[in-house]
């Protein structure tokens, strides 16, 4: 299949800034994407280029470092939510129980940077708000992350409002579910492959992301990431000119009751046709609400799939089963 973009383009500007019926329309637009891919791009978000330029030059600097530096900032132990993590020690499938080899990337990931003062809970303490350990090396590093993250959590914010109008409810409805997101900022290096996969292995193996939206900035020249159509085909998504794209997580799939959908995902290798050799790239930001946010279906109207759950605690068994 050729490749295509497959995604609409929404304007959140012209939707927080539009008429009733201009902010309806946008609406619905997303709203009719969540529910048959699960994927958008978002443009004119507002997030400053010169956020973006530092954060992809501070996390290329860094991949480009010795590994015995970069293993200064490593993952402190297995299952510790935060850190760098070497090549191949992360399999993205077994977070659906499928069996593959582990990925071909290696990745940097970090928490937020504040613990609120009503945060006791033993669990959230130990988990989502343990210390990120930020690289010295490059001396750009921490304030580009820090600048990226509180960037990705205000558009996110917005995102949510955005959402709200498309699923008819006030556009704040969520704003009290994110006052204290347990959100977590990735940034991704698919290394040159010198040697051919395994059976099965992929740069990341196919998986749904499992909280309310996520936040992909790609490579502006990147390949290899797909999306599974609902007839199981999969289909490439490229990136999209001065856009995030955006994709909704399993959590946002159970607030709606499977409404919209959480959509499976991979990013596969290139093809011997292309140059193996070739680095990929990118920065995701997965937002998750509140660590105590009760998540319970929106359609109160509707037989019920899901039981409630706490943000945090469904949160923790997902990202554990990857390890």
């Amino acid at each position: 299949m050729p490749p295509s973009s497959s995604v609409p383009l929404v304007d959140l500007a012209a939707f927080e800034s539009g008429t009733p019926a201009t902010q309806q329309r946008i609406a619905q637009q997303v709203d009719d994407a969540c529910q048959h891919t699960g994927f958008l791009a978002i443009i004119n978000h507002g997030v400053h280029q010169d956020t973006i330029t530092n954060m992809w030059q501070a996390v290329h600097d860094f991949f480009d470092l010795p590994t015995e530096v970069k293993q200064q900032s490593k993952v402190p132990y297995p299952g510790y939510p935060y850190g760098y993590m070497a090549h191949e020690s992360e399999t993205l499938a077994a977070s659906r129980g499928d069996a593959t080899p582990p990925d071909l990337k290696e990745t940097f990931n970090g928490g937020p940077p504040h613990t609120p003062a009503n945060i006791t809970d033993p669990d959230a303490l130990a988990f989502f708000y343990a210390a990120t350990p930020l690289p010295t090396q490059p001396h750009t590093f921490i304030p580009a992350w820090s600048n990226y993250y509180e960037a990705m959590q205000d558009l996110a914010a917005r995102i949510m409002q955005l959402f709200a109008g498309a699923l008819n409810l006030d556009h704040h409805f969520f704003d009290s579910y994110i006052t204290s997101p347990i959100s977590a900022l990735r940034a991704l290096n698919y290394p040159p492959q010198q040697h051919a996969p395994q059976p099965g292995q992929l740069r990341a193996g196919a998986h749904s992301d499992y909280g309310s939206l996520t936040i992909l900035l790609p490579q502006h020249d990147s390949r290899g990431l797909e999306i599974q159509q609902p007839d199981g085909t999969w289909h490439e998504v490229l990136p999209v000119p001065d856009a995030f794209i955006i994709n909704i997580g399993d959590l946002m799939a159970r607030w709606t009751n499977d409404l919209w959908r959480s959509t499976m995902h991979r990013v596969v290798n290139p093809p011997e046709s292309n140059d193996p050799q070739t680095r990929r790239q990118s920065i995701a930001y997965f937002h998750q609400p509140n660590w105590d946010a009760e998540i319970n279906c929106l359609a109160a109207d509707e037989v019920r799939k899901y039981e409630s759950v706490l943000s945090g605690p469904y949160l923790m068994s997902k990202f554990r089963s990857t390890v």
